[in-house]
């Protein structure tokens, strides 16, 4: 190698070398940001962070910051810092804390803090929007969830539960495992195309239907796109200079499509559905009269599009996830099962024979068993809020500087073993009214809490109900062997969902 061969790769060398410490330096300076403002923190590691295994694409987010919790309550502390990459979060520990940041001081914590591409037509949703822009929106949609308009709607719902009866007597009479996610996935599919969009989404008679093959692929996600979400929203200014999108071509165009489909159907045949595509459409055309408190100014076509997508995805796939989860624990306590059928044969009884609106209401062993597996699986095991000012934790020499995310960590809450002793049990005598009373409020937020909490929560636990009774009047169920067990969880999926699915084996109840 001549001289100027050598001189130039030795200063290549010294050009990397000094890259490399001044790009560990600058980490190193970024992993202090909680040390500098008095908040206690769990060491990160260069340069993921403390989420390592949720990058890697090894380990479910809620899993991770379930553990993060746990790690951070042993300490004593009453709250601390995480960090994505170089992104600091604050987690709140103290339910007073928690409850201060989504109620007491909700202005201060309003907006999630969530990357939105502003090209994307499907992104101004209810769960991405921000501001005056999420209030206008929270109130014109509102209506649709009230007590009144889900006890109108339940016959629509209970014709979707004769359905399931037969779908369930098909697969019966296969005497085979039974993948009983996808079954309830067909079943909310149904439901929610039905109720929402006045569509026969046919789910149920073929599964691999259009509306049913959509479901799967919005929740099945890559190690890519993950990546790309934990990229943009911790260099969201990066993100937005590069334009990256979050939304894929196919799902947009299939909601695009549905969404201008019925529109022009009802407005060319004048028709109208007590739904939730009615109310859009009556918000697009300015003819809503239902609520009052927002803007009044009418829904672009996207903005329409956007709300049925959010609408259709939370609504099948947390409700299916729910009697999932619900029905293994079940199967898997067969005295509590068995509890839950008597309680549901004689609540029936008392109605006729009939399930009804106030029957299933009426259901309080039903609730029970719902709450406890809304703690031990919840569908969303984390959200966020992003600091809109600076603000003092009271009690506390700290300050939460504006512009910080604030992490929720629902499912860690959820296992603490100070607010419900042996965590890992299902036991649903936990949420008696006595024991609730015993509790804090916000040790059991499966749906969020405050302002922004999930506006579908009543239609989610509605059809939710709905279903487990249809399916446990009739049939008694046991864990089959194809389930995994202990129960791990997919790493890429935007909700709690079983690795390998879960199968059950049902047996036909005679003499009903």
């Amino acid at each position: 190698m001549s001289a100027l061969g050598s001189y130039l790769l030795g200063n290549l060398v010294s050009v990397l070398v000094a890259l490399v410490v001044v790009t560990i330096a600058f980490w190193k300076w970024k992993y202090q940001y909680w040390k500098r403002r008095n908040v206690p923190y769990l060491e990160p590691g260069i340069p993921f962070g403390n989420m390592e295994d949720v990058i890697r694409g090894k380990k479910f987010v809620g899993i991770t910051l379930k553990g993060l919790y746990k790690e951070m309550r042993s300490r004593g502390w009453k709250h601390g810092g995480i960090y994505t990459f170089t992104k600091p979060s604050y987690v709140p520990l103290d339910l007073d804390y928690v409850r201060n940041i989504m109620t007491k001081d909700f202005k201060t914590f309003m907006d999630r803090d969530i990357y939105v591409n502003e090209k994307d037509p499907l992104q101004a949703h209810l769960l991405n929007l921000s501001g005056t822009r999420w209030r206008n929106m929270r109130a014109k949609l509102t209506p649709t969830f009230t007590s009144g308009k889900m006890k109108a709607m339940f016959q629509v719902m209970a014709e979707s539960q004769k359905g399931l009866q037969k779908k369930m007597d098909e697969e019966y009479k296969r005497n085979q495992a039974i993948n009983i996610k996808e079954i309830l996935a067909c079943f909310t599919t149904n439901i929610i195309g039905s109720c929402a969009f006045g569509l026969d989404c046919q789910a149920l008679e073929d599964e691999d239907s259009a509306f049913r093959v959509f479901g799967r692929k919005i929740f099945t996600v890559s190690k890519l796109q993950t990546f790309k979400r934990l990229f943009a929203v911790t260099f969201p200014q990066l993100a937005k200079l590069l334009h990256l999108s979050l939304t894929r071509k196919e799902q947009s165009n299939f909601i695009t499509n549905m969404v201008q489909d019925t529109i022009e159907y009802r407005e060319k045949n004048n028709y109208t559905r007590n739904d939730f595509m009615q109310l859009l459409i009556n918000l697009k055309n300015n003819k809503s009269q239902d609520f009052e408190g927002h803007d009044g100014k009418p829904l672009s076509l996207d903005e329409v599009a956007s709300q049925a997508l959010v609408f259709f995805v939370a609504g099948f796939e947390t409700s299916s996830t729910l009697m999932t989860f619900a029905l293994y624990e079940l199967a898997r306590h067969e005295d509590i099962q068995e509890k839950l059928r008597r309680e549901i044969n004689s609540v029936l009884e008392q109605h006729n024979g009939q399930m009804t609106y106030d029957s299933i209401q009426d259901m309080k062993y039903l609730s029970q068993v719902i709450d406890e597996t809304l703690r031990m699986h919840p569908p969303a095991t984390q959200t966020n809020r992003k600091c809109l000012e600076d603000y003092k934790i009271p009690g506390q020499d700290v300050i939460i500087e504006k512009g910080t995310t604030v992490i929720i960590p629902i499912m860690g809450i959820h296992y603490d073993k100070e607010y419900y002793p042996e965590p890992e049990k299902f036991d649903p005598e936990r949420f008696t009214d006595e024991n609730k009373r015993l509790r804090h409020n916000f040790a059991h937020i499966p749906f969020g809490e405050g302002p922004r909490n999930c506006i579908g929560m009543r239609f989610g636990l509605l059809q939710s109900k709905m279903g487990l009774v249809s399916l446990l009047k009739n049939y008694n169920f046991t864990v089959n062997k194809k389930t995994m067990e202990p129960l791990q969880y997919k790493p890429n999926h935007f909700v709690l969902a079983a690795q390998g699915d879960i199968w059950l084996n049902a047996e036909k109840i005679e003499n009903i």
